[in-house]
């Protein structure tokens, strides 16, 4: 009798086949979790009941529904696959994503940045004050080569094939890049990013939260980094279309979701309604200087 095809069967396919994916990191961080629970169970028993079960073990856990419906995500793709190219069941079950709630961006003030780089170990101050220098994300970084990188010409790239969106990116390197590079010489052949002569493929790590509790700073990821560099570009006057360019986003609305920090593009429209008050709010730049700031 044949053995029945098991997620451990599908897993290494999967692995086999999408090894290419940029997202093959996340994607064994997935694995790993879920393989204590399905590693030798067959494809064909995991149903809305195995998966119901899943869920609600990793809600107990405490995570977001984002990082929940990672997990569902990539076992119901797997599943699909099963299914439709491999054969290998009759049909998949219905998965249902989580409703994801519509949060505030996260981002950290300069302040606040200058003390988390102070508290964090050297090799993780490097990398968080590189993502925000940058906008990397956290692969990225980690990933980074220094045949990737032209301090001369004050410019990195990231290959296509490491790119979210699977398009190369030019990255322009300031000064605190440029520091952070020269500071990173001759540690590694290969890699920017090492600890004790390792790649670092970790970051969100106990020094990492250790840190972020003794700046009092809370509800902080790392790809927050991302969120933070790019608010103080809009706030510092970068126009969408360009931060667009920068991050390497693919589409326009992703960046509108930081339109919001920035709203001098628009003052002078503001100004077309015409004057209803006659005499000024303020009659001298200092008394607008004493005003309290609008909450």
């Amino acid at each position: 009798m044949v053995s029945p095809v098991t997620w451990s069967d599908a897993e290494e396919r999967w692995k086999t086949e999408r090894s290419h994916k940029a997202s093959m990191f996340s994607d064994e961080s997935i694995f790993r979790w879920l393989r204590p629970h399905l590693a030798h169970v067959a494809l064909a028993d995991i149903d809305r009941d195995v998966i119901r079960a899943l869920r609600d073990r990793k809600s107990r856990s405490g995570v977001r529904a984002a990082t929940i419906n990672r997990m569902l995500s990539l076992l119901r793709a797997v599943l699909n696959l099963a299914h439709r190219e491999w054969g290998w069941i009759e049909e998949p079950p219905f998965i249902r994503l989580l409703t994801e709630p519509r949060s505030r961006i996260r981002f950290l003030s300069r302040d606040e940045a200058v003390k988390l780089l102070h508290e964090l170990p050297e090799h993780l101050s490097d990398m968080a004050a590189f993502s925000l220098a940058t906008g990397l994300r956290k692969t990225n970084v980690t990933g980074l080569e220094w045949s990737q990188v032209d301090m001369r010409r004050q410019v990195a790239w990231v290959h296509h094939d490491e790119m979210k969106n699977r398009r190369a990116l030019a990255v322009p390197l300031n000064q605190d890049a440029l520091a952070i590079l020269a500071s990173r010489l001759n540690r590694h052949p290969r890699f920017v990013f090492t600890y004790q002569g390792e790649r670092i493929q970790q970051t969100s790590t106990a020094a990492w939260y250790k840190a972020l509790k003794r700046c009092h700073i809370e509800d902080f990821r790392w790809h927050d980094l991302r969120h933070t560099w790019a608010s103080w570009h809009v706030q510092g006057g970068t126009p969408l279309h360009v931060l667009q360019e920068l991050g390497g986003w693919r589409t326009y609305d992703m960046v509108l979701r930081y339109a919001h920090f920035s709203a001098a593009h628009l003052a002078i429209y503001a100004e077309n309604l015409g004057g209803l008050i006659r005499r000024p709010m303020f009659a001298d730049s200092s008394a607008m200087a004493d005003a309290p700031p609008f909450r």
